[in-house]
């Protein structure tokens, strides 16, 4: 990262001579020239989002080693000079993936399209004001104003900065903030030294800031390590569940086609027609259509989740939403209303006190570094009594930070010339460490072990009738430019603020209603032990069930995993609690949601199966969720967890019903193989059979779904779709059996009407099937969704007259059958919906879910 004019980097160039090279002003950049370098330079993005253009999803459609391997048996049958079947092979090909394509193309407009709306914005200099612009639109010479919470947007230096500290952990691996500031380092100076330098991908813990960018996107030290690493998202547990089920297909492919062959070839069968047979067999087996079905029915999902209050930032979360069993959250604005009054400034008598006030306000007004709703509560309390600052002066701050919990202004008073004052707020027990003595009727008095036990008790009652409880204290000492946080110390406590904030009418209900769907509902809050206590007695939570935070730094692991399945209140944690207790829960088997909008939330978001986080929170939490709620609401996350559910049980529902129904024709055509003098079916007939059976699942996602699919926690279990496929895929050929022996016994048909007869049979049991399995009630009384229901009939009545059309019955080898016949084949389907139905129930009632009666009178959703 060289500058064009010189051979220095630029963390060791005079700021003004770095804005002069890149042709910028402390006021930024104009507007067209902004627009200018944005054509040269590119979007500030290390990966593009974007490259999944139309051309892209298309060629996709192909990467299916089936797909390719279909595309060879109509290469050779080219090569043969089967020209209909080539012809016939490669239209079913590019049918599927015309109809995958085009579904995927709508899914990822609409998935953009919300991406977009969740887009990170700048505070940018352009043409001398201020302006609010994409992150993406970022160029070299713009001047970005930075503050607490946000994420820095690109590699750039320091141009102002007040008490400004940056978390560099994912650049560095450093987990404490570091400060930085402007000036000039020596060339060799290692990244990790650069204190006049800010890295895109870092994220700004207190202070605010002025930058220059010098590089964006990939040019970034950010932007060189991925390139490097090519990292890629850990894989969720849905994913890894449709692997692991693809090995369990893959492996039934092999044994079928192996055998297929050897019979064939012993039989002495052509090798071409053969090999094409056992093709079409091993992709009648495969849901090939399963990558269009899942983005459908994910970003089906997604929108009506956006409808809904809920925007998906990661089409996967969604799985990991309904499978989530356990919900940590903060409870400020998610379990109470969110709006923090001040109740009351008292002194260490527990008296109103006006001076408590006045120090209490020139603290939190002359603040700059995090924003927070308590120091806004201060403010607007300060405002309607009418203070001011008066001849108080800010002379320093020493920012607030997550370890020691609290924030000291200094300021220079008219009254005291040579002196200032240390004015010190924060967390009670934080505050009252640095504290030798309290303030008592206008006089000091020792901080003795007496005072210490009433000061203690006067906290836990107020902590007990749900007050919110800092403490302020105050120091002066002589006169000097800058101040640290040694000079905290030796502090008079002079009084205590007492803040509300009530919960939520509606947050004991939607407490008791998470737990319904199977979710419970964890506090994890930086407050102290007893006003969470209170705010969950009131809310249905055990106010008993409770690790702090110096009680967790004391647990191991393996002890912190027993005990945090069992407590509903973490208090007083820090950052890097909140994180581990999240991996704790995990480790203990459960699907971890976490919801967090602040700084000290970003860890967590992370390393939960599903971060949630809400539009207004700061950057590096919004960035770090899957999620994010358009308010601040557990009732709009109910709903995500019940539509989660739904877009799981649908997409589960096309595998299972789909791959049974495959599983049980491709078994019967493997019995049927050393039987039959002839193939049961043409491979062009196994293809077009696939396709015509696989169009009704495209409306999938938008079924109904049993009610006992919402209620209950779902997870993917391979094991349980292998038993469906067997146990119905085997009731499928049982029919088909019939079928063989019906069509060859009593009526005598020759090669071409039994296989148009299998066809039709074949195709109708797949589409009746998926209304039969699609609910594990009575299928009559679970209607499904009108498009199903429509594309099952156009289908269904499609299949019927294709043997009947000339062209397409010489195309295909069809033979149409009689009328005796026709009406034979749809009494025997008639017959495999009735014992598919009996089989259905008596397989969902061993294996019954434990809320099935109590919701057996509403069974859908």
């Amino acid at each position: 990262m060289q500058d064009s004019l010189d051979n220095l980097p630029y963390w060791s160039r005079d700021a003004d001579d770095l804005m002069a090279a890149q042709g910028s002003a402390h006021d930024g950049l104009a507007s067209a020239e902004a627009a200018r370098r944005l054509l040269q330079h590119g979007p500030n993005a290390v990966e593009d989002r974007d490259e999944q253009t139309a051309l892209r999803l298309l060629l996709r459609q192909f990467e299916s080693p089936l797909v390719l391997i279909l595309v060879f048996g109509a290469g050779v049958s080219l090569w043969l000079r089967q020209w209909v079947d080539a012809g016939i092979i490669l239209a079913i090909v590019l049918g599927s993936a015309l109809l995958g394509f085009a579904q995927e193309y709508r899914a990822s407009v609409a998935i953009a399209a919300l991406r977009r709306r969740l887009a990170l914005t700048v505070q940018a200099w352009r043409d001398g004001a201020q302006v609010t612009i994409p992150a993406a639109d970022v160029v070299p010479g713009d001047v970005v104003q930075l503050a607490a919470g946000s994420l820095v947007p690109a590699d750039g230096v320091i141009l102002e900065g007040v008490d400004f500290l940056v978390t560099e952990a994912s650049l560095t691996g450093e987990s404490f903030p570091v400060e930085k500031r402007p000036g000039v380092l020596p060339a060799d100076t290692p990244l990790a030294a650069r204190s006049n330098m800010v890295f895109l991908g870092t994220s700004v813990r207190s202070g605010t800031a002025r930058m220059l960018v010098i590089q964006t996107g990939r040019g970034t030290e950010f932007g060189a390590i991925a390139a490097r690493l090519k990292a890629r998202e850990p894989e969720t547990e849905f994913a890894r569940g449709v692997r692991q089920f693809g090995y369990l297909l893959v492996r039934i492919m092999i044994v079928m086609v192996v055998f297929v062959l050897m019979v064939n070839q012993a039989l002495g069968r052509p090798l071409i027609e053969s090999l094409l047979y056992a093709v079409a067999l091993a992709v009648g087996i495969s849901p090939e259509l399963l990558p269009a079905i899942v983005s459908v029915t994910l970003s089906r999902g997604a929108r009506t989740l956006a409808s809904r209050g809920v925007i998906v930032r990661r089409l996967e979360a969604i799985e990991n939403l309904g499978s989530m069993d356990v919900l940590c959250t903060d409870k400020t604005g998610t379990l109470t209303e969110g709006v923090i009054t001040l109740v009351a400034a008292v002194d260490a008598a527990g008296a109103d006190s006006a001076t408590v006030q006045r120090l209490a306000w020139l603290n939190a007004a002359n603040e700059t570094g995090i924003a927070n709703p308590l120091d806004a509560a201060i403010v607007a309390a300060g405002e309607r009594a009418g203070l001011q600052t008066g001849d108080a002066i800010k002379i320093d701050e020493i920012p607030y930070d997550f370890h020691r919990k609290r924030l000291t202004i200094v300021v220079a008073e008219h009254d005291a010339p040579g002196r200032h004052r240390l004015i010190t707020k924060g967390a009670y027990a934080q505050v009252l460490d640095v504290c030798s003595s309290l303030a008592v009727d206008g006089s000091e008095r020792a901080l003795d072990d007496m005072q210490r036990e009433r000061l203690d008790a006067y906290f836990r009652r107020c902590g007990e009738d749900g007050y919110r409880v800092l403490a302020v204290a105050t120091r002066v000492l002589e006169a000097r430019p800058t101040y640290s946080h040694a000079d905290e110390c030796d502090l008079c406590l002079t009084g205590f603020l007492l803040f509300s904030d009530p919960p939520k009418p509606d947050a004991a209900r939607t407490i008791r209603n998470l737990a319904r769907l199977g979710c419970r509902t964890k506090i994890i809050s930086g407050d102290n032990r007893y006003v969470t206590a209170h705010l969950a007695d009131s809310i249905g939570l055990d106010p008993q069930a409770m690790l702090t935070g110096p009680q967790i730094a004391q647990l191991t692991d393996e002890s912190l995993w027993h005990l945090a399945e069992r407590t509903d209140l973490f208090v007083e944690v820090d950052p890097q609690q909140k994180e581990r207790i999240v991996h704790a829960l995990q480790r203990t088997g459960h699907a971890v949601g976490y919801l967090g909008d602040g700084i000290n939330d970003a860890a967590a978001l992370h390393a939960a199966d599903v971060g949630i986080s809400v539009e207004g929170a700061v950057d590096v939490a919004r960035d770090s969720a899957d999620v994010v709620l358009l308010k601040s609401d557990l009732g709009v996350l109910r709903t995500g967890v019940e539509e989660g559910r739904r877009t799981f049980a649908n997409t589960l529902k096309y595998i299972s019903i789909t791959t049974s129904a495959n599983f049980g024709n491709m078994v019967s055509m493997a019995l049927a193989t050393p039987l039959l003098p002839f193939l049961p079916l043409a491979a062009k007939q196994i293809l077009l059979n696939n396709f015509l059976s696989d169009l009704p699942s495209i409306a999938i996602s938008t079924d109904r779904v049993d009610r006992e699919h919402i209620t209950r926690v779902q997870r993917w279990n391979v094991a349980e779709v292998r038993r469906f496929m067997l146990v119905f895929g085997l009731i499928s050929s049982a029919f088909d059996l019939l079928t063989f022996f019906v069509l060859l016994k009593v009526f005598d048909v020759g090669e071409g009407l039994f296989q148009t007869s299998w066809f039709v049979v074949s195709v109708l049991t797949e589409l009746a099937v998926v209304l039969v399995l699609r609910t594990r009630h009575v299928a009559w009384r679970s209607a499904p969704s009108r498009l199903l229901l429509g594309a099952t009939i156009a289908v269904t009545l499609t299949a019927l007259i294709l043997p009947y059309i000339p062209g397409v019955a010489a195309a295909f080898s069809f033979t149409p059958p009689g009328a005796a016949l026709l009406v034979t084949l749809l009494v025997i389907v008639l017959g495999y919906v009735v014992s598919t139905e009996v089989g259905k129930l008596l397989f969902f009632r061993r294996h019954a879910l434990p809320q099935r009666r109590r919701h057996a009178a509403a069974p859908d959703a």
